[in-house]
């Protein structure tokens, strides 16, 4: 479609360009466009910046030429306005003096936008809290839909928020959705808490709402490396490690020499606590740290460092043995939590 129509600035303001410039707006409008695209191919065909506001329906969209479509907030100072009936604005920013079709441009846009607005897919008040937040999480929506579920659920596009994914926190409180195996929660202050017993949560980065799925992607990942002995993980702590998940599947991490030792060990008596004495080995750098934070005698853990030696094949009570310890007990957490994929 683009294709067919030059740059606003390279037309002419004559009959057969405003036929065209009409035309570019009929096939936005007959194709049910979405917000997204209108905003987007507008900037296109402007070479300008434009966008849409919409502050009754939660809705700010802005783009330049060739880019994606941000949430800016209210048009620029000097830009060129349309208003529509509901408070709804279109603007054209242009930097420079304003192109010979640039009246029918704003106007053609205002029509496309008040048509297209009526006919999107954006969310309907009536949907409840657990739809909403769905449709704010997923992947595959524009950043129109996205702005609108924002609204009805109360959270301004721009505010701070981390997404939490979690299982067994159907009791938190928040502005939550069970997706799949895991519930997802919204949280804009704190993150609640304490977790209810054998529950498990992995901690989103603080984004702003409207890369709320990006939040979630990431809090499905730290999910992934809890465990019983560490049931909370916050992404931004993972580090480097967050960069393995979804790299080898179950078979290929079952398959690895360090994580079948660790399942030789754990099958043996007393074997999960030979686990958590070699995790808290990893945490707290020293065997007698680890001791304490068991509530064990220190003279307890040397029997069984020797042993997890002798299994693994390898001294874990060095900064070498230790690190190929973390990562041996993060890759088996991930083969254990792949169904939270």
């Amino acid at each position: 479609m683009k294709g067919l129509l030059l740059r606003l600035s390279g037309l002419d303001a004559d009959a057969e360009n405003a036929v065209r410039v009409i035309g570019f707006f009929d096939r936005l409008i007959t194709g049910r466009a979405g917000p997204d695209t209108l905003v987007r191919s507008t900037a296109d065909l402007a070479g300008c910046p434009v966008g849409v506001h919409a502050p009754g329906q939660g809705l700010s969209l802005r783009a330049e030429p060739g880019a994606d479509v941000v949430t800016p907030g209210p048009p620029p100072a000097g830009a060129a306005t349309r208003v529509l009936e509901g408070g709804v604005l279109v603007w054209v920013a242009r930097p420079s003096a304003p192109a010979p079709l640039d009246d029918m441009l704003l106007e053609r846009f205002a029509i496309a936008t008040a048509i297209l607005l009526e006919h999107s897919g954006v969310p309907r008040p009536e949907l409840g809290d657990p739809a909403l937040v769905e449709l704010v999480l997923s992947g595959d929506v524009g950043t129109a839909e996205r702005a609108r579920a924002l609204h009805l659920l109360g959270i301004a596009p721009a505010a701070r928020l981390r997404v939490l994914a979690g299982t067994g926190v159907d009791a938190l409180g928040g502005r939550s959705a069970p997706l799949g195996r895991v519930r997802a929660v919204l949280t804009t202050g704190e993150v609640p808490g304490p977790l209810p017993d054998g529950a498990r949560a992995g901690i989103g980065p603080e984004l702003p709402a409207i890369e709320a799925a990006r939040s979630w992607a990431a809090a499905r990942t730290a999910l992934r490396f809890t465990s019983a002995a560490e049931p909370v993980v916050w992404w931004e702590r993972l580090g480097g490690l967050a960069a393995l998940d979804g790299k080898l599947g179950p078979a290929d991490l079952a398959g690895l020499a360090d994580v079948r030792a660790l399942d030789h060990l754990a099958a043996e008596p007393h074997g999960e606590d030979t686990l958590a004495a070699l995790g808290a080995l990893c945490a707290t750098g020293s065997a007698r740290k680890a001791a304490a934070v068991l509530h064990r005698h220190h003279s307890t853990m040397p029997a069984r460092l020797a042993r997890a030696e002798a299994v693994l094949g390898f001294a874990v009570d060095s900064p070498a043995g230790r690190f190929r310890l973390h990562l041996a007990l993060m890759l088996r957490r991930l083969r254990d939590n792949a169904e939270l994929s």
